[in-house]
Parts: C-alpha cells; structure tokens; sequence
C-alpha cells in the first residue's frame, strides 16, 4: 500500500512540476511579447512608417526574405534574380502567410516578436532538468528583452535572429537532457535540432562544431567509458556534415536505427570515426575558416587571390555591427547593466560548480564573448546562458530567506531590479523603420515603369528594398557587397556623370556575363578586372583612364536607373572610400573633403558648422581648423510651392577648391572639394544638374530621385 501511495505521490507531483513548467512558458512567453508591443504603440498611427496602412519593417535585411516569400506566393521568380526562395525565413514567411487570417506585411512585422520569444521555452525547460523552475523563470523573462536580444528580435526586425538563438538554445537543452538522461530519444532530438538549425541559419557551423567538442571534451575527462557519449557525438557528426538537408536527414535516421540495435554496439567507435572522417571530407570546416576570417582576422583591404591580385577595400571595416565595441556597451547589450553582467559571469560560474551540464553552454558565451574582436552583433549569444547566472544567484539568495513569502518577495524585488534597465530601454529604443513612407513610394512608382530585369543602382544598403519594392535587379546588396563589387558602384556615385555612366553600362553589362559565365562553369574574377583585361589593358588605372574618353561599351541589353536618396548623404564619404584606392597596389587615393552640417549657429556673418568648421557669409571663406580657404561656389537650393528645385549658384573664386552648398528646405550645410562638388551624386540628387545626353529624369522628389541612364 506505502508503495502505490509512493508512486501516487510522485506521479502528482510530476503532474504539478508539469503544469508549473507550462505556466511558466506562457507567463515569461506573454511578458517577451508583451514588452515587443511596447514600440508598436509608441508609433501607433505615425504615417511615415506606415505604407498602404500597414507597418513597415525595421531592418534592411529582412526585405532579403520578404522577397523570397513574396515570390514563393505569387509564384513568379527568374533565374539570377537572386531572390531567396529557398532560403528558410523565405518558406516559414510565405507558409505563416498563407495559413494565417492577416496580410503578408502584418505577418512578416509581427512574426520576430513571437518567434523570438520561443526563446523562453528551451531556458525553463533546462532549468526544469537543475530542478530549479523559478530560476528558469527569472532567466527567460531576463533574457527575452535584453537589450541586445531584444534589438534583434524586437517588432518588425524580421530577420533569421528571430530564431538564431532559439534554436541552438534547443540545442543546448537537448544537449544537457542527453547528458543527464542518456535516454536514446534525446540523441535523436539533438541531431534533428541541429539539422533544423542548418536549415534556418546555414552559418551555424562554427557554434555546432563548438558543441561537438565541448561534448568530447567531457566524456574524455568524465565519462570515458560511456557508450552513450560516443553515439551523440557521431549522431551529431552526421547532422553536422557538409551535405543537403535531404541527405543528412535520412542518415541521421539510419545512424539511430543501428544505434538501437545492440549488436552494432562494438562498432561505435568506427562509426564516429568514419562521421570525423567524411566530416571533413565534405569541407565540413572550411565555412567555419571562412566565418573567422570574416569576423576575427579581417583585414581594412582584401586582396584578390587570384587573377591580377587587385586590392579591394573591405566592407567589414564600414559596418558598425562588426566592429569593436567599449566595454560598458558590451557588458548592457548581454544584460542591461553592468552590475547585472558582473553577477551574471559569477552567477554562472557558481551554477556551473553546482550543475556540470551548464560548461556545455560555454560556446554560447564564447560566441557573445567574440563581440571583442568581431562586433556587438555577436552579443546576443551569450544573452540566455548568463541571463541562468544572475537567475540563480537571486533564487540561491531566496533559499536563505526565513518565510516563504519573503522568499517569493525578494525574488520579485530582484528580478524586477534586472529587468527595469531593459525594460527602459526598450521605451527608449525607437528604432525608425527601413524607409519612410515618402521613400517607398518612390520605390512603388519605380515599379510601374522599370521592368523585372531592369537594374536599379544604388549603395548596397538599399538593395533588399530596392528589389522588394521595386522588383528589380540590383548590383549590391545587404549580402552583395565585398569591395570588388562595391567599387564600380562606389565609382558611378562618386565620379562626373561622363565616366559614371560608362562604368554603370559596363558594370551591368558585365554582371549579366557573368552570371551565364557561371552558368557554364568559367572562370570568372572581378567585373573590374575582367573590364580591365579584355580591354587590352594590364593595369587597371589606366582602364580607369580610358573611361574618360570615347570609348566603346557593350551592347545594351536593359535599362539601368539611378535611385539616389537625400540619405544617403549621411553615409557618402563611406560609400566613396571603396573607389578611393588604387586597386594594382592598395594605396589610398587623396582624401576627399566632405562635411554636412545638420545642426548650426550663425553669429552675425559667422555660420558655425560645428567640428572646427566655419563659413564666412562676407568674406566667402571656410575655415577648417586652423585654415582658412576661399570658396569657389556657394549654392542655396530650395524647393517652390510647386515642389520644383531652385537654385542660386554664385561662382565666387575660379582657382578655389571648396564648395559650399546650403540646402534650405532639409536645413543642411555641405562643404566639398570640387571633385565631390562634380560627382554624380550631389549633381544628380542636390543639385538636380544632370547631362541630357546621359540622363533623363524619371523621379524627382525632396525624398529622393531616380534618372534612367541613355547609354
């Protein structure tokens, strides 16, 4: 009888640890939710992020995928249009799309904040198996908004970080459950979470492979003899190998039946060997090379390795995400604050003592770690592991408390103290969307006039929504965008229109070659140097030179169309260093003069500029630093009732080299060196200054403008 009431017992209160782990999910998954909405009703009704009544989203990235969904559900897409069709977000999107009772545009805005708060599921699943389900709790509402987690997966952040760390956080959980359990169903479970994991985030590799040695690591040194170690770890190889989905999903499957089998037991060692084996055999570590080389040993100039060697200005040198970051920043983006952070790393390290299964999330916290060297946007991986160090701190603190309701109360008191630094800056973090409803607009009238194959040029930050709203081809984009491509387009942006338009036919011309060049699998380097080669030439500056003369261009085969926003002013001497660089030996060109003055002072005749700039109104002189130089032009544009452009262009010094140009109705100053002052950029969205022979006018708003090239 003691037996049976034993057994009830226990089944009660597996039955009550269920429900309490359910209720848990949903509380910590409703406040993650709950919190994202935040931004949407800070903008509710605000018109300018808003196109055809619906909220636009907040990252240039996510029009990759929103493209790739669109055309899965309209059913149309052309070879080398780039279009992601295949790619995970893509088909989850377009599937979301199809079976929920909303628009496309709602579910593509929404679906980060839902998505990215699964997070929580994995973290009080974990802390279910340490038998410690308020510390789980704690760590997921903590976790699902800090700042840098929440930054990636807030409202309209439609991106693959939606679920980036969701899923090897379910990794980590299967992981662990393996360890304690050594139940087969979990070697199972960890092979398909991985395999799930390559198919939504390809890049995965590197954090993959981490866990395989980690898992090594430690049966090696705690659990060498056994057995059930060294099937999760071949299981896990399998998963891992450089090979398609279809392939890896059904040997995984294979594996697992032999490992079911207790006569294959004495060839376990072989098998794990033979998946190290073909692990590398399939190139299985090269991306994973790749991945470091891009974010930890990244060089401000890349040479090509083959062909002529040209020097190329590396992009991972302009973008903020990838670039070293302070300390302070670092430690809130993980946890909110610095305190929290610092409790945090001690937290975890003492759970770790307690609960040896936690080491095995180490690589999540390398990965945030690598921050350091390879930019914030790595700190979102260590958010949930050491989000545990900090929940258990305050539920080890709880223990100690005389009463049950002064346990639960400092809990609360606690948690709430980890949580405001968060919350306050999710209330501050008003992140704008991607383009505003004016911009768009010209993006959608664009639409009805160029055709699918037409190319739109453009910096690669608007190359996603360039394709998404305008549905066209572009030649750089968020994910096209080493410096040998950016360079023609660098070039085209940052030149006088003659030889700007000669390098967009060749550039175009040249991209459409090579995409059938690749098709027939031929070698194939750089548009530039292929440029360069096969017009007779061996160095690439005296190509350069031959633009500036009659020369021939291929055969047009499309249009091609300038798309040039106000901002993009704001970027301009980035976008102009991937030219200035002489690409036979990596020099760098003379330094352009470029300044816009957003904010300003005038006292009497004096127009303080700020940064040491000042504008003399009377004696037509600018002062940078200590010197002061004579200006050759001052140009004020402004727009008519009418929204036409008017210009008043005072030639003031022929033998000056400054420029100073106000525009009045965008409140913005502009000192340029005569090249800059020529380029054509500031002729053609400035100064609306464009050759007829060249250009015609297509768009022309305060926003932005588009011209269709003649040639």
């Amino acid at each position: 009888m003691s037996t049976l009431t034993t057994c009830h017992r226990a089944k009660n209160e597996q039955e009550k640890e269920t429900k309490l782990t359910l209720l848990y999910i949903a509380v910590a998954f409703a406040f993650s939710v709950a919190v994202r909405l935040i931004w949407y009703y800070q903008f509710s009704g605000y018109e300018p992020f808003m196109f055809n009544s619906q909220f636009m989203i907040n990252t240039n990235d996510g029009y990759y995928f929103a493209e790739g969904a669109r055309d899965i559900l309209s059913g149309v897409s052309q070879k080398n249009d780039l279009s992601p069709i295949d790619s995970a977000a893509s088909r989850l999107s377009a599937f979301f799309a199809t079976v929920l009772p909303f628009s496309f545009e709602t579910v593509i805005f929404f679906m980060p904040a839902f998505l990215g708060s699964l997070v929580v599921v994995p973290i009080i699943l974990i802390a279910k198996n340490l038998k410690n389900l308020e510390m789980g709790l704690i760590a997921a509402l903590l976790a699902s908004i800090a700042n840098s987690y929440y930054n990636r997966t807030m409202i309209g952040y439609y991106d693959t970080d939606m679920l980036n760390i969701v899923l090897p956080m379910f990794l980590l959980w299967s992981i662990i459950w393996a360890i304690k359990t050594n139940e087969d169903k979990y070697l199972l479970i960890t092979a398909l979470d991985i395999l799930v994991y390559r198919w939504w985030y390809p890049q995965s590799y590197s954090l993959e492979f981490s866990f395989f040695g980690l898992i090594l690591l430690y049966a090696l040194i705690f659990d060498r003899k056994n057995l059930y170690n060294y099937k999760l770890l071949a299981l896990m190889m399998f998963a891992m190998l450089n090979l398609d989905g279809y392939i890896r999903f059904p040997l995984v499957l294979a594996i697992f039946y032999i490992f079911k089998q207790e006569r294959f037991e004495r060839y376990i060692y072989h098998i794990l060997v033979a998946s190290l084996a073909l692990f590398f055999a399939s190139g299985g570590f090269e991306p994973i090379w790749a991945l470091l080389k891009l974010y930890v040993f990244k060089d401000a100039v890349s040479i090509s390795e083959q062909g002529m060697g040209l020097h190329f200005y590396s992009v991972m040198q302009t973008i903020r995400e990838a670039g070293q970051i302070p300390f302070e920043t670092f430690a809130s983006r993980i946890s909110g604050h610095i305190v929290t952070f610092v409790l945090s790393i001690g937290g975890f390290v003492y759970l770790a003592y307690r609960h040896k299964v936690m080491l095995f999330g180490l690589p999540l916290i390398g990965l945030g770690f690598l921050a350091s060297v390879g930019g914030l946007r790595f700190t979102i991986y260590a958010v949930p592991v050491l989000a545990f160090g900090v929940a258990f701190l305050i539920t080890e603190i709880a223990r100690f408390m005389p009463t049950n309701r002064l346990k639960i109360l400092s809990m609360t008191a606690f948690t709430l103290a980890i949580l405001y630094p968060n919350i306050a800056h999710v209330r501050e973090y008003k992140v704008p969307t991607v383009f505003n409803a004016d911009e768009v607009k010209v993006l959608d009238e664009l639409k009805n006039i160029a055709q699918r194959e037409d190319y739109v040029i453009s910096w690669w930050d608007y190359g996603y929504p360039l394709r998404y709203y305008s549905d066209v081809k572009t030649l750089t984009d968020g994910g096209k965008h080493d410096g040998d491509v950016n360079f023609p387009v660098s070039f085209m942006l940052t030149n006088p229109q003659q030889t700007a338009s000669k390098m967009a036919r060749l550039d175009v011309e040249y991209t459409e070659k090579t995409f059938k060049s690749s098709d027939k699998n031929l070698s194939i380097f750089s548009n530039i140097e292929q440029m360069t080669k096969e017009y007779g030439f061996n160095d690439t500056n005296d190509f350069l030179l031959l633009l500036q003369t009659d020369m021939k261009l291929p055969q047009k085969s499309r249009d091609i169309y300038f798309y040039l926003p106000f901002r993009m002013l704001d970027i301009y001497p980035t976008v102009a260093i991937f030219s200035n660089i002489n690409l036979m030996n990596g020099a760098v060109e003379n330094q352009l003069i470029f300044y816009a003055a957003k904010t300003f002072k005038q006292e009497q005749n004096i127009v303080n500029l700020g940064q040491g700039i000042l504008f003399d109104l009377q004696k037509k002189t600018v002062t940078i630093g200590k010197e002061s130089v004579p200006v050759k032009r001052f140009v004020q544009t402004t727009y008519d009732k009418d929204m036409k452009l008017q210009k008043n262009i005072q030639l003031l010094n022929h033998a000056a080299a400054i420029n100073v140009v106000y525009m009045s109705n965008y409140n913005t100053f502009l000192v340029l060196d005569e090249k800059t002052y020529n380029s054509l950029y500031i002729q053609l969205m400035v100064l609306e200054e464009y050759d007829k022979m060249l250009f015609e006018e297509v768009i022309l708003t305060p926003h932005a403008k588009v011209y269709k090239l003649k040639i």
